[in-house]
């Protein structure tokens, strides 16, 4: 990002699939903007619990300490208006109201620091991303590695579980995949062995809730 002086927002985006450092590339940005005396305020949503409840943390295990808002009206109810540099963690779980709120908070002068998948498990864009994007004075597109044949991969491949357009995971649900090796939803075989896992553990239930 190029410097900016004088009182002057702008937006952010750090974008990619799982696994491709989004996260460590935002605590090293805010870190950044620490050593440099910013006021920094952190944030993230409820619905990511998977390592920390109230850290940001990367694959990798980089963690700083974040508040933890429901969705993206709360930020600005939330916020100390005094901070400098506002960075946001799993966009894609925040809902399409963050494209406001980011908005905000640069027309007030703010730095944005968004992170968050911009493709979902179809690999169809993923709100609000792409809107963010749009509106982004800076882009950074992450890439990881593709676990099926090595090369560059910018989709997400979920592995097995519900279709919902949110499921939240790691390494048990998900995994990186390139162009080539990325199969849109569920990998039929992986559905047959969810499905049928399913279904063995039905009598189990019953016989348990029989005793």
């Amino acid at each position: 990002m190029d410097i900016i002086i004088g009182n002057v927002g702008w937006i952010e985006v750090i974008c990619g699939p799982m696994f491709s450092g989004k996260s460590e590339e935002l605590i090293r940005r805010l870190r950044r903007a620490m050593i440099a005396r910013k006021r920094v305020e952190v944030f993230k949503p409820s619905l990511d619990d998977r390592y920390s409840d109230d850290q940001i943390v990367s694959h990798g295990d980089l963690r700083m300490r974040s508040e933890v808002v429901s969705g993206a009206a709360e930020i600005t109810a939330r916020m100390d208006w005094r901070s400098e540099v506002i960075g946001i963690d799993e966009a894609n779980f925040m809902g399409p109201e963050l494209v406001a709120v980011a908005q905000q908070l640069a027309d007030s002068g703010k730095q944005v620091i968004i992170a968050g998948l911009d493709t979902d498990y179809l690999g169809r864009p993923f709100a609000p991303i792409p809107d963010l994007l749009a509106h982004a004075e800076s882009i950074t597109k992450t890439l990881a590695i593709c676990v099926r044949c090595g090369n560059p991969a910018k989709h997400t491949q979920r592995l097995r579980g519900s279709d919902d357009l949110i499921v939240v995971g790691a390494a048990d649900l998900y995994e990186a995949r390139c162009r080539r090796c990325f199969e849109p939803g569920i990998p039929k075989q992986a559905e047959m062995e969810f499905v049928k896992a399913k279904r063995q553990e039905k009598p189990r239930m019953t016989e348990e809730n029989g005793a």
